[in-house]
């Protein structure tokens, strides 16, 4: 395998990505002058699986401890939805694809469903190093274990039958992981379920995820981690659980800022959450967060709270209905933060989408792909953003085996995940 030497800072790669589309999946193009392979294979895998090539996943695939799989732009790997198969990371995954090319995680489409659970996930142990998942597609899955699953066998995620799979699990407080410029969608259980690592999350679109449970980004104790520029719609419960359960060495340690958050936690039964929620001691600074028709505000567990040391402000709330207008008022339990943008009135403080209906059923998961969640210009959210902070990774890169190295986008002057046009 070759190494890849380039630093990719990821407001670089926005500002192509935002070149090139609004938020509109991509359709793969392969590159010419390469010839795909088609392959079936599961058990212990290693090496590259190559540009645009196709792969049939008909058993649990395994990178072994020691051992890296690098996976090129537009390789597309195939889950058997008969058998189910779980992906695990023992040693490295570096799954990096382009904005024209990206890589897809996947079933066969007469299988697909509106929740998938036709396959588990992808699941880094403890002593997976480290995951890149850049330009990728992952879709379909969160199948529940069963006492024969690969996973409770090694001990991974909650190691026991009966829990759905979350898109990425991943469980190493030594480690590093970068998931960026991915789309997560029509999964059962939750999207990233990180307790521990260096971590980047930036830039992805996640939608349609978790069933009758589940959060879009949980984070537990062990992690330090940078939250950025993602647009979430319509998780089960929360867009981010931020909680330091775990009782790991590290504290986590979250910057959340400059995320597009809309509908959320409609479809739980129960109140927990709906749009981000803090506990347990976490440490986080949340700013720059653009929430739009939540289930809540930002919301902690007034039993066991959030560290002191936290930071919250330039948050605008846009409200389409008195219910959600009176849960995003300030209390013991939602959070009030310095420079919020936040009314009592239905439909005040409108964040001026290009292309979304705010009365959108907000119990719904579907998606529309041609929604376009820039602001236009005379938006409130325009120039009211924080941007006098550093996070973990802004100038401070997470270097990887491969030769890649990434930094966390710079703040934006605006709120939410998308400027104006």
């Amino acid at each position: 395998m070759k190494p890849l030497h380039f630093v990719l800072t990821t407001a670089t790669a926005a500002t192509l990505l935002f070149a090139s589309c609004s938020n509109k999946d991509k359709t793969p193009t392969p590159e010419p002058g390469v010839n795909p392979v088609d392959t079936a294979l599961s058990g212990s895998v290693s090496g590259t699986w190559t540009k645009n090539g196709t792969y049939h996943v008909t058993g649990d695939i395994i990178i072994p401890e020691g051992k890296s799989l690098t996976i090129e732009a537009g390789a597309k790997v195939i889950f058997d939805a008969n058998t189910k198969p779980e992906f695990l990371v023992k040693g490295n995954l570096y799954a990096v694809g382009t904005d024209a090319a990206p890589i897809q995680f996947t079933v066969e489409d007469n299988k697909k469903a509106a929740f998938g659970m036709n396959w588990g996930g992808i699941m880094g142990g403890p002593t997976c190093g480290e995951i890149i998942l850049d330009h990728c597609i992952i879709e379909q899955g969160g199948n529940a274990t069963t006492e024969g699953s690969a996973s409770v066998a090694a001990g991974f995620y909650k190691a026991a039958a009966g829990n759905r799979v979350p898109v990425l699990w991943y469980g190493n407080p030594s480690g590093k992981l970068v998931v960026t410029h991915c789309t997560i969608r029509n999964f059962g259980e939750d999207g990233f379920y990180i307790e521990g690592g260096n971590v980047i999350v930036d830039h992805n679109m996640i939608y349609t995820t978790g069933v009758d449970n589940g959060d879009a980004i949980n984070i537990k104790s062990g992690v330090h981690a940078d939250v950025a520029f993602n647009t979430i719609f319509s998780p089960n419960t929360n867009a981010l659980k931020l909680s330091n359960s775990g009782d790991r060495a590290v504290t986590a340690y979250v910057y959340g800022y400059n995320n597009t958050i809309i509908n959320c936690g409609w479809r739980r039964a129960t109140t927990k959450g709906g749009s981000i929620w803090v506990e347990k001691g976490v440490i986080v600074e949340l700013y720059n967060n653009l929430l739009v028709n939540d289930r809540f505000g930002i919301k902690r567990d007034k039993t066991n709270t959030e560290n002191t040391a936290s930071k919250f402000g330039h948050t605008l709330y846009f409200g389409y209905n008195q219910t959600t207008v009176t849960q995003f008022q300030p209390s013991d339990e939602i959070i009030a933060g310095a420079n919020d943008v936040i009314s009592a009135a239905v439909g005040a403080n409108d964040p001026k989408f290009v292309n979304f209906p705010l009365s959108t059923d907000m119990a719904s998961a579907t998606f529309n792909t041609a929604w376009d969640f820039h602001i236009q210009a005379g938006s409130p959210a325009q120039n009211h953003g924080k941007t006098d902070f550093n996070s973990h990774f802004m100038t401070n890169a997470i270097s990887f085996g491969n030769g890649a190295s990434y930094k966390s986008p710079a703040a934006g002057s605006y709120i939410g995940a998308w400027d104006v046009k």
